[in-house]
């Protein structure tokens, strides 16, 4: 059995280089015991070495999975997080039905395993600082708007922003902060070229510092206004 921490517990399902990689930086930086997740996780070695967490290999569809290692993790879980998603483009009359109902698998039904395995285990524990713990989705502008030969991603973030609400709703007055992120927008990855922005055109993708700055910002935002949803975007987006 896994030794209690007395660090307040953190949890990343799905988690990689960019985005989650900044978050898990932030959090370890802020005290917390981390715990990754990810299909695979030989890339995130250096990322566990550098921030002291746990990986465990897991795909975020697994319920059993997700149950077991929540139930498991040493210590009270103040911060969950839900990283997946998946797409499947091309013209509706043309998409896989198989294809289209495990992308809606990864990106909703996954996120709805997480806020229940996360909600009770949160439910069971003493309130830190006026709160039992802040579970948040990460969300994209297909969860408000859906694109053409996009369907699936529209389908499965419009059930992910749906899910966040209605927990939210049900969740707050019991403690628990609820939120979902839009990243409406392309982040910024170095090591993937297509997601580095051009010189003539600077700050066209969003920083995922900036947005692990505003995720860490939910975490700590005082209960008499809590957030259930938050909009990311570049400034130099045209509306």
């Amino acid at each position: 059995m896994a030794q209690t921490s007395t660090k307040p517990v953190a949890l990343i399902v799905g988690a990689g280089a960019g985005l989650s990689a900044s978050f898990a930086r932030a959090l370890a930086g802020a005290g917390y015991a981390l715990h990754l997740t990810a299909r695979g996780t030989g890339k995130l070695e250096a990322l566990a070495a550098e921030t002291g967490a746990e990986l465990h290999q897991l795909d975020g569809t697994d319920a059993e999975g997700i149950s077991k290692l929540v139930e498991s993790l040493p210590g009270d879980l103040r911060v969950a997080c839900y990283n997946p998603s998946a797409r499947v483009r091309g013209p509706l009359t043309e998409l896989d039905p198989d294809a289209v109902r495990k992308a809606v698998e990864v990106t909703a039904h996954g996120a709805f395993l997480l806020g229940q395995a996360a909600a009770r285990r949160m439910l069971m524990q003493q309130p830190a600082e006026g709160r039992l713990g802040t579970i948040l989705f990460t969300g994209a502008s297909a969860g408000v708007k859906g694109f053409a030969q996009s369907a699936p991603f529209a389908m499965g973030k419009f059930a992910q922003r749906g899910l966040a609400q209605a927990m939210a709703r049900e969740l707050h007055p019991k403690g628990i902060h609820v939120a979902w992120v839009n990243i409406d927008g392309g982040i910024r990855n170095a090591s993937r070229p297509e997601r580095v922005e051009a010189a003539d055109n600077p700050d066209s993708m969003l920083d995922p510092y900036a947005i692990a700055q505003e995720y860490m910002h939910l975490i700590n935002q005082n209960r008499s206004a809590w957030s259930d949803e938050l909009v990311l975007r570049p400034w130099v987006e045209r509306f």
